[in-house]
């Protein structure tokens, strides 16, 4: 198969998965059911850190890995926190609503996944190059789905409507035909082993910031009466990440 052709048919699957991952929550009415798609969030978000990307990292970015996870962590902090404006959680009345302009945990949340999506499209043009493209497309899709489930859930959450959740998950999905176009188009001028490693360590602050900070945070304050299901979609999120990183073991990135 030529490489365009394959390329194009690969990122194709992948922007439907990404779709639909986005198309189960915007047809979830409950909120008490969306409050449980966050908790599998940040599961999924926590499982893809520790069992996805920091395993690549350090293997490609050996002692750098620490230092970059800390750096990806602080930057979203100093960002949500004190740059763009944060969604308050308390009433209507209180101070913070008359600075809040804006729910941007979406976006924050929206940045951490897309970067880790450029670079899955750097490793789906590389393993179409090599000729493995089609266990790329399974490792890429298969975490893509739950992932862009964990995107939408956190839009819906914000209020967003149908329209933007969607195409938040169609421009998130297009990160990997631009992911693998970069490749082709610096292979011959940047090492993209070192940096795509060092990337991934930074994207998995990223990740651990808004899970333990603005995730789990959110679901125990709104989800305390259904505690036992939350924490239930919390371990299948994790769980469902680490039986994936074995599935695909972590050759990917």
């Amino acid at each position: 198969m030529p490489l365009a052709v394959a390329l194009s048919s690969y990122s194709l699957v992948i922007l439907l998965g990404a779709i639909l991952g986005a198309l189960v929550v915007v047809f979830t009415r409950k909120q008490a059911r969306l409050v449980t798609f966050l908790s599998f969030a940040a599961g999924v978000m926590v499982g893809a850190a520790f069992f996805h990307l920091l395993p690549e990292a350090y293997h490609g970015a050996g002692g750098w890995t620490f230092a970059l996870v800390a750096a990806g962590f602080g930057f979203l902090l100093v960002l949500d926190r004190y740059v763009m404006t944060h969604a308050c959680e308390d009433p209507v009345g209180c101070k913070e609503h008359h600075h809040a302009q804006g729910k941007t945990l979406g976006m924050t949340a929206f940045l951490g996944l897309s970067a880790h999506t450029l670079f899955d499209g750097i490793a789906l043009g590389s393993a179409v190059k090599e000729g493995v493209g089609l266990m790329a497309l399974l490792a890429i899709t298969s975490h893509k789905v739950p992932s862009s489930l964990s995107l939408a859930s956190i839009l819906k959450s914000e209020g967003k409507s149908s329209g933007r959740i969607l195409g938040f998950a169609v421009m998130y999905g297009l990160m990997v035909p631009v992911g693998a176009g970069l490749y082709f188009a610096f292979d011959a001028v940047l090492s993209f082993e070192s940096l795509a490693a060092r990337a991934l360590a930074f994207s998995a602050g990223t990740f651990l910031y808004v899970a333990m900070l603005d995730l789990i945070p959110h679901v125990n304050r709104h989800g305390r009466e259904r505690w036992g299901r939350n924490l239930a979609a919390l371990a299948t999120g994790l769980l469902l990440m680490l039986a994936l990183a074995q599935v695909t073991d972590h050759g990917l990135h």
